[in-house]
């Protein structure tokens, strides 16, 4: 595979050609009202998706129905290999890697040229004709959801009250207004532009927002880290310029006071408008929101809107896109996730933690494997240890499997005879009754569990499927021999 240096969408894309079975594209035109979504989970989608492939390539559809000159990119993050290419480190290694560019921020830097790429083309919505509508060919995933949504927007403000500036990937719907958005961004939940946009309209401001859309998928993956790793006032694009190496370029935007990535493919200027709410599904009244990460269809909510003032993009754009439950969503929320675990678990239980992996079985968010290593007979009983303080810090987290090193925590195969063959229900169970969970699990409720005393409460579970230390030679796995498969196949396999 040639190595090619990644620096914003496009170059990504370049170097997924190189890479075998990691790349598609088409030219028959194709629908952004549920075409691409269905295709697509044809090809590969993964994640919690039901009738798909895994681990399918990123396709870019390049004749999109009514939107002449702009392609559609989707999958971009759909496998860890692909991630892994992007940053030059094995899959399995991404956890580790992401939790050291934490330790060594490396801030943003603004961008000294004009125009900036993303600012090639700039459309103003005082200008006759403006609707958000005919510029993004902003795709709806099922006939259910509450309309055209924004999935990949990463949206980009600042504390009224600090300056401190934050990241964040929202739910974002087209309605009916020309230069009007939804977005959905729950202070009571800690998104951080939500706590942000509370503040300001506390003050009866709005505030100031771009959304940047196809971008280098560093960026993306950086921007889904969360509090305790990354508090309210952590700019996470100071992670992905760890992780790159250099600082990631931001512009100045046109029509408000904040910043852009220079690099973007698409970006949407706008203001969140205090004092004002509309409902998601103001376009169709069903009730019902977006398909969410664990393949149900998410309730409508009254949320805030984006008055938009410009729209600004290079020529020939490449909109970006996933689907909410697909393996891409796990990944943009797992990868962070298992940083983070790695991250508290190592230091609190330095040299124990082998590695850990947010399953797309949960969406990326609700379950975890640790592989964990016993050093001496003290340490049983510790791997049950590391797993509280996983759920003391990730509220998500509802299910966590404990494996032994010899165990591939990415391999559900594995993972299963480690369930039937290292476990027992009744003494390897602890069961955590009426905590904090996720409202989107719909198991969650007391509709489905009386002992639970509201929505999002949940009983987590660990399942300790590791060899107690003491019978570790009960446990021993046959080993087969070690041999060069070049010998043997010279031609390759």
């Amino acid at each position: 595979m040639e190595q090619r240096e990644v620096t914003d969408l496009r170059s990504a894309l370049e170097l997924l050609k190189t890479m075998p079975g990691q790349y598609m594209e088409t030219n028959v035109e194709a629908d952004p009202y549920l075409e691409i979504a269905g295709v697509y989970r044809k090809i590969g989608a993964g994640g919690t998706l039901p009738q798909t492939v895994r681990n399918g390539p990123t396709v870019v559809f390049n004749n999109v129905k009514g939107y002449p000159g702009a392609r559609v990119a989707i999958g971009v993050l759909g496998s860890r290999k692909r991630i892994g290419a992007y940053l030059g480190t094995p899959p399995e290694r991404l956890g580790w890697d992401l939790r050291s560019s934490v330790t060594a921020p490396l801030p943003p830097v603004l961008l000294n040229k004009e125009p900036a790429p993303c600012q090639q083309v700039v459309h103003r919505a005082d200008e006759p004709g403006f609707d958000v509508r005919k510029i993004l060919p902003i795709i709806q995933t099922t006939a259910e959801d509450a309309g055209p949504c924004i999935t990949m927007g990463l949206c980009r403000a600042s504390d009224p009250e600090t300056g401190a500036n934050d990241v964040t990937i929202h739910r974002i719907f087209a309605q009916d207004q020309l230069d009007e958005l939804t977005i959905l961004a729950d202070p009571k939940v800690g998104r951080h532009i939500g706590l942000m946009f509370q503040k300001a309209e506390q003050k009866g401001h709005s505030l100031p927002i771009s959304i940047s859309i196809g971008i280098d998928p560093i960026i993306y993956i950086a921007s889904c880290f969360t509090a305790p790793t990354t508090p309210l006032g952590y700019d996470e694009l100071a992670i992905a310029g760890a992780l790159r190496g250099k600082p990631v370029d931001l512009v100045r935007c046109k029509t408000i006071d904040g910043t852009a990535i220079a690099h973007a493919e698409y970006v949407i200027e706008g203001e969140i408008l205090p004092g004002k709410r509309v409902r998601e599904d103001k376009l169709t009244g069903r009730g019902q929101g977006l398909n969410e990460f664990l393949s149900y269809t998410g309730i409508a909510h009254e949320v805030p809107i984006i008055k938009v003032k410009a729209i600004t993009h290079r020529v020939d754009p490449i909109y970006q896109t996933c689907l909410g439950p697909s393996e891409e969503h796990v990944n943009m929320a797992g990868l962070p996730t298992e940083a983070c675990i790695i991250d508290m678990l190592d230091r609190a239980l330095p040299g124990q933690i082998v590695n850990v992996y947010a399953s797309p079985a949960g969406g990326g968010k609700l379950m975890a494997i640790i592989q964990f290593r016993k050093l001496v007979s003290a340490h049983e009983g510790t791997q049950r240890q590391a797993a509280l303080l996983a759920f003391s810090a990730f509220h998500e987290l509802k299910h966590i499997i404990l494996v032994d090193e010899d165990v591939n925590p990415f391999d559900s195969e594995d993972v299963l005879w480690a369930l039937n063959s290292r476990y027992q229900a009744d003494v390897d169970t602890i069961c955590l009754p009426g905590v904090a969970g996720h409202h989107i699990d719909p198991s969650a409720w007391p509709i489905y569990n009386p002992n639970l005393r509201v929505p999002g409460n949940t009983c987590k579970a660990i399942f300790d499927c590791t060899v107690p230390f003491d019978q570790k030679e009960r446990f021993a796995r046959a080993q087969l021999g070690e041999y060069d498969l070049a010998k043997f196949f010279p031609s390759g396999m």
